[in-house]
């Protein structure tokens, strides 16, 4: 008999699975007693936002949730879709077609603008659709407000080694494909770290690895995996370039003063496709995170740069972005403002609700007046040189430093100015 012919379709779509049963990792929200479990149990299902990696089955338990619940399932992409074919679903689920909620999945919501997240509020406040939104990106940065109240977010992770090991098993025994070859799965450290934790990406690469192998057995080993992937650049480029590690790489290239690695990384990401406003927005972080006040116009440089590549996009704005990056990998160094928000809320944890001082307290009313709210405070303006030595902190943690200037140029001005005010109080 002749080999049976290679499917057209990839091997990673072949295996999606169906059914919860069969849908491997995120134990954590879908395994017996957990959250979504319950739920399908129940036979309710609130909106929902997947916020994850790629390749991690956020758009794989949308449908298995649909199915399992017997609704009417749409899915758009934030990429092509708009409010036209938003309102459309609404429609038809107005429409009393339907015996029960549609689910209205949205993949890479967080691409949607703010009209057209506004577009789904109404629905999905009166129950007309159960929204599911999958982003790779925080929602708390990139779904409005009202939206991420009216929906329950569920963070999913990169999958382990033994969720990996699971699908790479199930495949050879079930891919009609794969069993008609003999496998022998002898090393698998290259192909998972290949993955980056992605099924998508593993099931692509072992396919890619099977298809290059001839014999009998099949025999997989780490040194076939890379020898195999590294015939092919372009399905290398996707396969090695993990996301998170080359943004890491970028942000600490920038705070090791090194603009020929952040450069380097920056091309990397605009090469792989990676979003502008994702890399402009770490670097809006990294100016406070890792310069702060040694140079405050770092952060104005930033953040002038994210809305300049929001608004031009892609091919321009990665002269934009390398104009950034090299300007904060250049600037003086400080995690001063980084350290003092981590120390005071490290303190608040440790020190509860401590009482305001009295003088400090807002005092509208005439009993608060009575009580001692906002007597005996200083209006800092009236006094010699705009300042008071009045206490500020609560008295249990009086005297206690939280933001201790930088050794640079810029705050060491800041030390002394501090030292000349308050003399030893806070240790400056």
């Amino acid at each position: 008999m002749p080999p049976e012919k290679r499917p057209s379709i990839p091997l990673a779509e072949r295996m999606r699975p169906k059914t919860l049963a069969d849908y491997v990792g995120q134990t954590h929200i879908v395994a017996e007693g957990a959250v979504l479990k319950r739920a399908l149990e129940s036979k309710t299902l609130p909106s929902l936002i997947f916020w994850g990696p790629p390749g991690v089955g956020k758009t794989t338990l949308a449908h298995i949730l649909a199915a399992e619940l017997k609704r009417p399932f749409y899915a758009l992409s934030a990429i092509n879709a708009g409010v036209k074919d938003v309102r459309e679903v609404i429609e038809k689920s107005s429409s009393g077609l339907f015996a029960e909620k549609p689910v209205l999945f949205i993949d890479e919501i967080h691409r949607f603008s703010k009209a057209q997240q506004d577009s789904l509020l109404g629905a999905v406040e009166t129950g007309k659709v159960t929204l599911i939104g999958a982003t790779t990106e925080n929602p708390s940065f990139e779904v409005i407000s009202a939206l991420l109240s009216r929906c329950q977010v569920y963070v999913l992770k990169n999958l382990d080694t033994a969720d990996l090991l699971r699908l790479l098993q199930s495949a050879i025994e079930k891919d009609n494909f794969l069993k008609t070859k003999k496998i022998e799965l002898l090393e698998t450290e290259a192909i998972f770290k290949l993955s980056g934790g992605d099924a998508r990406r593993l099931l692509n690469v072992f396919e890619l690895v099977v298809d290059n192998l001839i014999g009998d057995p099949v025999r997989v080993t780490n040194q076939i995996v890379l020898d195999t992937v590294q015939q092919d650049p372009v399905l290398y480029d996707k396969a090695a370039e993990n996301h998170y590690d080359i943004i890491s790489a970028f942000i600490k290239s920038i705070r090791g003063s090194d603009p020929n690695g952040a450069v380097y990384y920056l091309a990397r990401m605009i090469e792989g496709g990676e979003d502008p406003l994702f890399i402009a927005r770490r670097m809006v972080i990294a100016a406070s995170e890792d310069i702060g006040n040694a140079n405050p116009t770092a952060l104005v440089v930033a953040t002038n740069a994210f809305h300049a590549a929001e608004a031009i996009g892609f091919p321009e704005a990665r002269i934009v972005l390398a104009q950034a990056a090299t300007y904060l990998a250049t600037s003086p160094k400080s995690n001063a403002a980084y350290s003092a928000i981590a120390a005071a809320q490290e303190l608040v944890r440790a020190t509860g609700n401590l009482p305001v001082p009295l003088h400090l307290r807002n005092a509208p009313t005439a009993l608060m007046k009575n009580i001692g709210y906002g007597k005996g405070y200083e209006y800092s303006h009236d006094m010699a040189g705009s300042f008071s030595a009045q206490e500020y902190l609560p008295e249990k943690i009086s005297g206690t430093k939280l933001y201790d200037p930088g050794n640079n140029a810029r705050e060491r001005e800041i030390r002394e100015h501090l030292k000349k005010l308050w003399g030893e109080k806070y240790g400056y």
